[in-house]
């Protein structure tokens, strides 16, 4: 009988293994080493598949979390690979912009703020949890995320936009930097809020 029930309370968890809101999700990790490919392929055409790809992993973001609310699919998988995937997009976008250059010079620095404070947040984020702490994402954290996301797509348009537009690699720039500076601040608010749970934890 026990297993019977076991069963019966694992069945849900496991069709939302498969449900839309995290195939979304996956979908967005599988969309990283393409983007990634696409980057360094070295071709105006391939930066532009880079940028549509990165747009729909971009759209992915916001609709799996959507769709799980209204349908009421939300899961401790899905709620676990969301960050994890938004975090890959991110960084690994920014890393093939390094190799590739279009992240150069000063501009190294504002990329090298954003990877470190995801690191670091994510480290501090697994710590909390263990002491069964969730920190909430504030909305200027939603807005850093934004930033981020549009300075990336002006980035991966970079050289292949500034023929059609001179200002695109400069525009994303200097978005990047502003996103860098709300990265640093929101990165420390959340270390000032997850603070006073690490003092309070027993020896």
């Amino acid at each position: 009988m026990s297993e019977l029930r076991t069963f019966d309370v694992r069945r849900p968890q496991r069709a939302l293994l498969l449900s839309l809101p995290n195939i979304l999700t996956y979908g967005r990790i599988l969309a990283v080493p393409l983007v990634v490919f696409c980057v360094v392929g070295g071709k105006d055409t391939w930066r532009w598949i880079a940028l549509a790809l990165f747009i729909l992993a971009s759209i992915t973001d916001y609709l799996d979390g959507y769709l799980a609310r209204i349908w009421k699919q939300q899961s401790s998988l899905g709620r676990m690979l969301d960050p994890i995937a938004d975090k890959l997009l991110v960084s690994a976008c920014l890393l093939a912009l390094v190799f590739e250059r279009t992240i150069d010079g000063l501009s190294l620095w504002a990329a090298l703020i954003i990877l470190s404070r995801e690191i670091l947040v994510s480290g501090l984020r697994e710590y909390l949890a263990e002491l069964r702490v969730s920190v909430p994402v504030s909305r200027l954290a939603k807005w850093k995320t934004a930033l981020q996301m549009v300075s990336i797509g002006f980035l991966l348009a970079g050289p292949a936009g500034d023929v059609h537009f001179a200002y695109t690699t400069l525009i994303g720039i200097v978005l990047l930097w502003i996103s860098a500076l709300v990265t640093l601040y929101t990165g420390y608010d959340y270390f000032r809020a997850g603070l006073g749970h690490i003092l309070e934890e027993e020896p």
